[in-house]
């Protein structure tokens, strides 16, 4: 498989909300081959806290995002610890609030200037990949060809706003970093995977030796991988996740959704606790040629990223595969 890794020069960014993001830089990752026509082009934005080495498992000739037929680009999201970053900052001063829609009208001049892409046939995302996918459709029209909503939503829901700022204020008060990631992780446990998951001590399949093991060497340690002060500027972009929230639609979320060209995947799990069916399903009525189709799960929201879960990989190789071929 051919890949190759590169960063995109974004320059001075003038940011949504105010203030500059100075000398921006988007990592970014490609699999497979661009075509002559470019017109198999596939974006595949990162979740939250995760690299493109956390979600580039998808990428394979045995599952729906298929390096052999789609040239696919993940590009890291600013404030991900890779593309610019509090940790990696050097512009000065504080680091600027960045919203979804500043990431990605930076990934699409990445895709224009560096590939000469303008028409994407589809963005996939799961979970804050979801909302940047859904914020591509929604700002650029029929340049974008489908979508794929996985795990997310339009707009972050009051609720999902409310754990975010759990694990906010949870970061902030500790007394280190590290106890403070520490704790994070532990509320991300709960939240994450369904109640049925614990009850049935399902971690136990995961090689884990009791719920104790499971927190701390898959919870607690995946996210001391990452620095404290890119987990909060990311959760900022999160909690402001919102299709409407532009002068294009001044905050009309529904004449947002109308205005999607592109064909339209919602796939959330059906035990996701903060990311629920029914944003979805509230959603789908707006959409002009949108499809909902729940993974049945006990996974949670992990259902969306079943990395070495097979049956929930097998549904979301299904369901993208017939978007693709439709």
């Amino acid at each position: 498989m051919k890949t190759t890794e590169g960063t995109f020069e974004c320059g001075d960014v003038l940011l949504q909300r105010g203030g500059t993001l100075k000398d921006a830089k988007i990592v970014y990752k490609t699999f497979g081959t661009l075509n002559a026509a470019r017109d198999n082009v596939i974006v595949y934005p990162t979740s939250y806290s995760a690299h493109h080495t956390d979600i580039e498992w998808l990428v394979d000739v045995q599952n729906c995002l298929d390096p052999s037929k789609y040239f696919i680009v993940i590009p890291n999201m600013f404030t991900n610890g890779l593309s610019t970053s509090p940790s990696n900052y050097t512009g000065g001063g504080e680091f600027p609030l960045v919203t979804t829609y500043d990431n990605v009208t930076q990934q699409r001049r990445l895709m224009n200037e560096l590939f000469g892409v303008e028409r994407v046939k589809l963005v996939y995302g799961w979970s804050m990949g979801a909302q940047q996918a859904y914020h591509w459709a929604a700002l650029f029209g029929a340049s974008v060809e489908r979508i794929v909503v996985n795990c997310g939503s339009a707009k972050t829901a009051p609720h999902n706003f409310v754990f975010l700022e759990g694990v906010r204020t949870t970061l902030l008060a500790a007394r280190t970093p590290e106890e403070g990631i520490r704790a994070m992780g532990r509320i991300y446990a709960g939240w994450a995977l369904s109640q049925t998951f614990y009850r049935r001590e399902m971690w136990r399949g995961l090689g884990f030796s009791s719920l104790e093991d499971f927190l701390v060497r898959s919870w607690e340690a995946n996210f001391l991988r990452r620095d404290m002060r890119d987990l909060l500027a990311q959760l900022l972009t999160w909690q402001m996740g919102d299709i409407s929230a532009n002068d294009l639609f001044r905050g009309d979320l529904e004449m947002a959704l109308s205005a999607i060209k592109a064909k339209v995947l919602l796939m959330p799990s059906a035990t996701d606790l903060y990311f629920q069916t029914d944003d979805n399903r509230g959603e789908l009525p707006h959409l002009s040629a949108g499809k909902l189709a729940e993974i049945p799960s006990v996974w949670g929201h992990r259902a969306g990223n079943p990395r070495g879960i097979p049956e929930e990989t097998a549904f979301i190789n299904a369901q993208v595969t017939a978007l693709l071929e439709s």
